[in-house]
């Protein structure tokens, strides 16, 4: 050991810790590293053992024979003394409050008061690491020593059936040879410096460092409208596993950041009527408290929480499940431990809600062993509405409100956060148009770091204006079919045709009349580089519109219903097979569109229920449509010889139409003949066919 220049006395020298101290430095022989060739070499535990003279003696004075002497003097007097020395008062009954609560013996207990002596106590620390790197035998060794047992009663009390181990107080690392503190590891610091500095006093302090009160939750189950089936189920089996006290009740619930599930807890737990005790992510220092720590703490709430009808939230447990390293080998945990996790989950005493981000860090194992897993999806539309007029109110215009909420990746802490940032500086943007800007901003910034697309400056699923099934050429009437799938609310619609012919429009149209929300996805919102990863996002599209009501429009559906009989690869036939799976299970209304039929597999025409053709619109629907963008655009009424003119326009779209009014905003058209010059020109482009544009 180094010599120490701190002559400061610590703070609990006497009684217990000093018997202990003597027993390290005479029978274990600590003493050969507390002398030094010429004086004392820890000048706090001579303080300690009242041999501050020797810290003042000279070299050639130094006589270590004569102060080994001393020592055995001293020792061999706390030993007489030693049945009538006991620790200080208050850890002595904190320990025996522990004691009672789980049935704690006597050599528990007097293992329990020397660790937590030993994690609080500067010089038995300092001088324990004296005896340097010890293994688990030379540690039950010491200890016998040092409390006066034997080693088999060591041992059986650090044994991992222990009361000790079983409840998470007190942990034997086995695994390498550690300093005596890093070897016998308690629940956290924190318990350790609550237990020896004031009188514990209820079930907070007991749990102090290892497990928190939940705070009350912010929200209501109002606020999980779309968690309305499984929160059906959930509620009513925690309620019976609590009232029968059922072991084994875990329930894992997992859902993208930011999506509530936190809050879910606290209100399933309100809505049982019970307390809520969090397992802590971090100490009262601050600092994040490692998976192992965490798994211990689990086992703490479990043993002083039984029988009291609480529930206990495991947050964040990729800390346990997740937290290996493929790369370099190195294995998580629970996969360390993977017996125990098992016995854990099936016998565990307080009902426990475990929450995760995903549910790909549960190996299978673990997975059947929870009664219910849970997925908590971002909400849908009309939730995330709701979400934003209770959480930005006049800090949005309605458009913006409509425009936002048609993200289907905006997580409820999202929008919370960046209302919570725009009304601190409301007094800086008075104007509503500047708070809905900095909220988008808000919202848009944080989109894009969670590698999805930013916002839109508009509302990709609404109606386009002026929108009118008539302009549209399709083999059928538009607003029958509207009226039918709306009667049956289930239906399969194959949607084809050129592009622009309105075939994305329509789709926004049908949804908009039946009062349902539209989950449109593209192609490239859907394939994935990975290997399954297109079937996964496929599957969840679906799951996603059926749990909303939504109206779910999947555009470019031909890139996953290409035939079957073509495929060279064993994925391109998963990814059909998947999506014809999810066409013939789903319970909703979906709508394909595509612009090209050819090559589309049969079995996936079959399972359509209806196919619509949009083709060019025809010379009367041209001349209609003509005549409404000129009043639209507060033009001059049209000569009626550009009827005749627009008529040889074979293949004209609303969509070229829409193209117009765009490029009216930037570049005005003077006149009637001006629109029909440019709609001219739109359906010129398209004449090119394949010949090349630009230079040869």
């Amino acid at each position: 050991m180094a010599r120490s220049r701190n002559r400061c006395h610590p703070f609990n020298t006497e009684g217990l810790v000093r018997l202990w101290l003597l027993r390290m430095l005479v029978p274990l022989g600590l003493h050969r590293k507390f002398f030094g060739k010429s004086c004392v070499n820890e000048d706090a535990i001579a303080l300690a053992l009242g041999l501050d003279a020797w810290l003042d003696i000279d070299s050639d004075e130094y006589r270590p024979a004569t102060l080994l002497v001393e020592l055995r003097r001293l020792h061999a007097q706390a030993e007489r003394a030693a049945c009538s020395t006991q620790p200080p008062k208050v850890l002595s009954a904190n320990v025996e409050q522990l004691a009672n609560l789980v049935e704690l013996g006597d050599i528990d207990q007097r293992i329990l008061e020397f660790a937590i002596l030993l994690h609080t106590d500067p010089v038995l620390d300092n001088s324990a690491d004296g005896l340097g790197m010890l293994t688990s035998s030379q540690v039950a060794q010491c200890l016998a020593v040092v409390l006066n047992l034997t080693e088999r009663e060591v041992q059986a009390a650090l044994s991992n059936q222990s009361v000790l181990a079983r409840t998470g107080l007190l942990h034997l690392d086995r695994r390498t040879s550690n300093t005596l503190k890093c070897k016998i590891d308690l629940i956290s610091e924190d318990f350790a410096d609550a237990m020896f500095s004031f009188p514990v006093d209820g079930i907070d302090e007991l749990l102090r460092g290892a497990v928190t009160r939940a705070a009350p939750p912010n929200l209501s189950l109002d606020d999980f409208d779309h968690m309305k089936e499984p929160l059906s189920i959930v509620i009513p089996y925690l309620g019976r596993a609590r009232e029968e006290q059922r072991t084994g009740v875990n329930v894992f619930l997992y859902g993208a950041p930011g999506t509530g599930k936190s809050q879910l807890a606290c209100v399933i737990a309100k809505a049982l009527g019970c307390e809520l005790f969090e397992v802590a992510g971090h100490g009262t220092d601050g600092y994040p408290i490692d998976g192992e720590h965490r798994l211990r703490a689990f086992r703490f709430a479990q043993s002083f929480l039984a029988g009291q009808g609480k529930l206990v939230l495991f947050d964040e447990v990729e800390d346990v499940f997740d937290d290996g390293d493929t790369l370099f080998g190195r294995k998580s945990i629970a996969q360390t431990r993977k017996a125990w996790i098992n016995r854990m989950l099936e016998q565990n005493q307080v009902p426990a809600l475990w929450l995760s981000n995903s549910v790909d860090c549960l190996d299978p194992a673990f997975a059947r062993r929870f009664d219910m897993i849970i997925e908590l999806p971002v909400p849908p539309k009309r939730q995330r509405e709701k979400i934003l007029r209770q959480a930005c109110g006049d800090l949005l215009t309605p458009e913006a409100v409509a425009r936002i909420s048609a993200v289907d990746k905006l997580a409820p802490a999202l929008i919370t956060r960046a209302a919570r940032v725009v009304q601190a500086i409301r007094p800086d943007l008075p104007e509503c148009s500047q708070t809905t800007r900095a909220i988008e901003h808000l919202i848009s910034a944080t989109l894009v770091a969670q590698g999805h697309a930013p916002l839109k400056k508009a509302d990709a699923c609404s109606v386009p204006a002026h929108y009118d099934p008539a302009f549209v050429n399709v083999d059928a009437d538009l607003t029958a079919v509207a009226e039918g799938v709306g009667s049956s609310r289930n239906a399969r619609l194959c949607l084809y045709g050129p592009p622009g012919t309105g075939k994305t429009a329509y789709a926004r149209w049908l949804a908009d009349r039946l009062g349902a929300p539209l989950y449109a996805r593209r192609a490239s919102d859907i394939l994935s580089k990975w290997v399954g990863g297109t079937e996964r996002n496929l599957a969840r599209a679906f799951c996603e519109a059926e749990q909303s009501g939504a109206v779910l429009l999947i555009d470019e559906v031909d890139s996953f219903l290409q035939d079957r009989s073509g495929a060279q690869r064993n994925w391109e036939v998963t990814e059909v097979n998947e999506m014809l799976t999810q066409m013939e299970t789903f319970a909703g209304i979906f709508i394909a569109s595509t612009n090209l039929m050819t090559g589309i597999d049969p079995a996936a025409l079959r399972r359509f229920d209806l196919k619509l053709a949009f083709g060019y619109m025809k010379p009367a629907q041209v001349w209609a449509l003509f005549r409404r963008e000129c009043e639209v655009l507060r033009l001059a009424d049209p000569d009626p010889g550009l009827e005749s003119r627009l008529a040889h326009l074979a293949c004209a779209t609303p969509g070229d139409f829409a193209a117009l009014r765009r490029q009216h905003r930037f570049s005005p058209l003077a006149s009637p003949s001006a629109l029909a010059a440019a709609l001219e020109a739109e359906c010129e482009l398209k004449n090119l066919g394949g010949r090349a544009i630009g230079f040869l």
